[in-house]
């Protein structure tokens, strides 16, 4: 994968900056990372393919966090980003979408592996991308917040009173696993039903298949190479946005999905937005709109509570380095990140 030398800029000039620092975010195809100035503005990134192995993965983190260093020049601090249940010490309990990462000590490994004294942050990717995004991007200004990824499964980064919520142990976040249908589709992590199944990418291109096989999606079959069970999300984004009636109504459906986990999470945490991320954001409207109108038929008291914002997140895929380095800033007293 080719490194990335021009990186896009957030925020400010950074002739403002007074604190810069690291942030990577580890996932399961790359390792990104970037250097970031406490106005948000990108100085330098870079990535690298994900390897296999914890200590290979540790190692792309140090290689990635050296090459951004020699262009941007000293940094202050690292924060990392990890896939999964990483615990508050900084050992990585179970990760995935990183085979045969277990048990593993994440804060140990990497201290052998960066310069000496250089602090460092560790949290699950989903609340870097939280962080970043409250703190750079869509929840700019907002108290209380909850990042979706919808993925190929579905993240989440809780901001609440500005800041992370990481529950007892650092695990918290991980929406995609709350049921919604015990008697569902059974899902990687072991239970049946979990929301993931539903509304992430793989969500949307099962419920397209279902709707192929039943001979209801000609258009997207097609895109699909004309084999129903090669229908992925993809695909029925792409005939919807072409104005396929039957694409349509499998997104509709997948909006409905998507609003009742929102449901539930507004029930429990009352934000004030919703950012939701992922490729599928892509779809805009066609999204948003039933999301929108199902949230308001499914969440309690709808007409006697402030709207929730529910919008696109601004990020991309930098918001889980820039949240990393946003972490990294708290641990050299700079901004309000923790």
């Amino acid at each position: 994968m080719p490194r990335q030398r021009r990186p896009r800029r957030h925020g400010t000039d950074r002739s403002t900056a007074q604190i810069l620092t690291i942030g990577v975010d580890v996932g399961g195809t790359k390792v990104f990372a970037v250097a970031l100035d406490d106005g948000g503005s990108i100085a330098a990134a870079d990535r690298v393919p994900t390897p296999a192995g914890g200590d290979a993965i540790v190692d792309a983190i140090a290689t990635v966090a050296a090459t951004v260093m020699e262009q941007s020049g000293p940094v202050q601090a690292v924060g990392v980003g990890m896939p999964g249940l990483m615990e508050k010490s900084g050992v990585l309990r179970f990760a995935p979408n990183l085979p045969g990462v277990i048990e593993y000590d994440v804060r140990g490994a990497l201290a052998t592996r960066l310069p000496a004294g250089l602090p460092l942050a560790l949290d699950n990717d989903a609340t870097c991308a939280g962080l970043g995004e409250w703190a750079h991007g869509a929840a700019r200004g907002v108290d209380d917040a909850v990042l979706i990824t919808l993925g190929t499964g579905i993240g989440g980064g809780i901001v609440l009173g500005g800041r992370p919520f990481r529950g007892a142990n650092g695990f918290a976040g991980e929406v995609g696993h709350m049921v919604v249908d015990p008697h569902g589709p059974p899902c990687p992590c072991g239970k049946r039903g979990c929301w993931e199944r539903y509304s992430s990418g793989s969500g949307l291109g099962r419920l397209a298949r279902e709707a192929a096989l039943a001979g209801q999606a000609a258009r997207v079959v097609a895109l699909a190479g004309g084999d129903p069970e090669a229908v992925r999300g993809e695909h029925v984004v792409r005939a919807a946005v072409e104005g396929d009636a039957p694409a349509r109504a499998v997104i509709a459906e997948f909006g409905w999905w998507l609003a009742l986990g929102l449901a539930n999470l507004a029930n429990i945490f009352d934000p004030q937005r919703f950012v939701l991320g992922g490729g599928l954001v892509a779809a805009g409207d066609l999204l948003f709109e039933p999301a929108r109108a199902s949230f308001a038929a499914l969440v309690e008291a709808h007409e006697h509570r402030p709207p929730i914002d529910i919008v696109p997140a601004q990020l991309g895929e930098q918001a889980g380095a820039i949240g990393a380095a946003v972490l990294a800033r708290g641990l050299v007293g700079a901004g309000s990140a923790p």
